[in-house]
């Protein structure tokens, strides 16, 4: 794969982020232009390795065959690589551009050297497919007459009626937002991918027959059972959206709001609405504390420093992860290690305090004022579960002035409210929907995929759910599916 010595020969290298004081003056993507000689030099660093771990349950979900397409870019094989890669992946646009990708945590190079740009070289595949034509509407020649809905117009939503759009199925998708996307259009920030890029995709889909209605919440504006009623089959894809909370002393103060009450109306804006000035959250001008380390967290802070705050704070509960791989997370792994997100860089580098328990909010007249923290210490793990007990340390007790707390602490489970209930869905130990091999749920034709079976997760775990529910789907219709079945879920 590749050339022969291009992982000894070459040095990993990824596109260059614009400046910082440039970057946080606009919403546009940070990354500059890489010049696509650069491309194929970092697919010639694909190893021959005899087991490609890339492609294995620890790496890619959807069982891309990457070693093949890196050496496609390397021969300059471009419309070979884009039908290689979009046979397993429906958007590889999205993916390589915010996928955390697993791949390259599971890359053998990434043993002892820098692994291989695997997202990168991914994200230039489908660029160029779309730049010469190769991804281009290509609707179905004839239909099957089953009709199919689709819950949640997310990535596991467009995956699935993607695919079962492709096997010749009419398909609509009901989102209950303005805006089809979901998570891609109202919780990626437009720094990370921009919008051009999901809308592109969705005329694309809609040129292929895929019928998309907005402003549709199902279960509440139109009863779910009526889907039921008027559809083949059903796929629930409404996302993991109850958010982790933080019951304490002043939570119900003005000024603290969940992360994805928050980032929303960014991107609203950044489409050209207007946010009315009484539900409108903003960190201008004032002292900003995000509660959560993860990717959430992350956009919240690039977003709050591109809006002007004066300083922006950020909580960990758990404790700060290792530089290097530790003992008991080996390769091939998603390597536990810490990363600093290009919004860590905007804001100077690491800002991020590890092991921080927030224990109350105080404010004035309704108005957050200040957020009252200890530093916590995890002791030795318990013998039978395993879990460390996490102690207060004395005397370590500290305040902070702030306006605005960003609660960006992950989801817990799908809503479980309106057509869970309607339905009368079983779910799981986690509140997750339950479903079979098939992601079929309790009720006969209704399936589940995404977050909302799986639980808050990965873009590219989405899209892998998305399109097992669609063989589930086809199979349940035609007795009989070729649609390729998802081996790592």
């Amino acid at each position: 794969m590749g050339a022969l010595k291009g992982f000894m020969e070459i040095k990993r290298e990824t596109p260059k982020a614009r400046p910082v004081p440039e970057r946080l003056k606009d919403q546009k993507e940070i990354y500059e232009p890489f010049p696509l000689e650069k491309y194929r030099e970092q697919g010639a660093r694909c190893m021959d390795c005899g087991v490609p771990f890339c492609q294995s349950n620890t790496g890619c979900p959807l069982g891309n065959a990457i070693p093949d397409w890196n050496d496609m870019v390397y021969r300059d094989r471009w419309e070979e690589a884009v039908a290689l890669l979009t046979k397993t992946n429906n958007f590889p646009e999205f993916t390589g551009r915010i996928c955390p990708a697993p791949c390259e945590g599971a890359c053998v190079l990434g043993i002892n050297e820098p692994a291989v740009t695997i997202r990168n070289i991914e994200e230039i595949i489908a660029e160029k497919g779309f730049e010469q034509g190769y991804i281009a509407p290509n609707p179905p020649k004839q239909r099957t007459g089953k009709k199919v809905a689709i819950v949640g117009s997310g990535p596991a939503g467009l995956a699935a009626a993607d695919q079962l759009n492709h096997a010749g199925h009419e398909v609509t998708v009901f989102e209950k937002a303005d805006r089809i996307g979901g998570l891609l259009m109202y919780g990626i920030p437009h720094f990370k991918m921009e919008k051009t890029v999901l809308h592109r995709r969705l005329e694309l889909m809609e040129k292929e027959g895929v019928i998309f209605k907005t402003n549709a919440h199902i279960g509440r504006d139109i009863p779910a059972k009526k889907l039921v009623e008027d559809f083949d089959s059903v796929i629930l894809c409404c996302g993991s959206e109850k958010p982790r909370d933080l019951p304490v002393e002043g939570r119900d103060l003005d000024g603290v709001h969940f992360a994805m009450d928050f980032l929303p109306q960014q991107n609203k804006r950044n489409e050209g609405d207007t946010v009315p000035d009484d539900i409108a959250i903003t960190a201008k001008d004032k002292n900003v504390l995000i509660i959560g380390g993860g990717d959430t967290g992350s956009d919240c802070l690039g977003t709050s420093l591109r809006q002007g705050a004066k300083k922006v704070h950020q909580f960990e509960l758990l404790s700060e992860p290792p530089l290097e791989r530790a003992p008991n997370n080996p390769w091939p792994q998603w390597p536990m290690t810490l990363r600093l997100s290009s919004s860590h860089e905007e804001a100077g580098g690491k800002i991020t305090d590890y092991s921080i328990l927030t224990k109350k909010f105080t404010g004035e007249n309704g108005k957050l004022k200040k957020v009252h923290a200890v530093k916590i210490r995890f002791g030795d793990p318990d013998p039978e579960t395993g879990r460390r007990q996490m102690e207060e340390i004395p005397g370590s007790e500290f305040t902070l002035d702030v306006e605005l707390v960003l609660l960006a602490m992950g989801f817990v489970h799908p809503v479980h409210e309106g057509l869970v209930k309607e339905l009368g869905l079983e779910l799981d130990a986690r509140g997750n929907v339950a479903c079979d091999k098939n992601k079929m749920t309790n009720v006969p034709g209704v399936f589940v995929a995404g977050d909302m079976a799986r639980g808050q997760s990965l873009v590219v775990w989405a899209i892998a759910e998305g399109r097992e529910a669609a063989r589930g789907v086809d199979q349940h219709l035609m007795g009989f599916t070729f649609l390729p079945h998802s081996e790592h879920l």
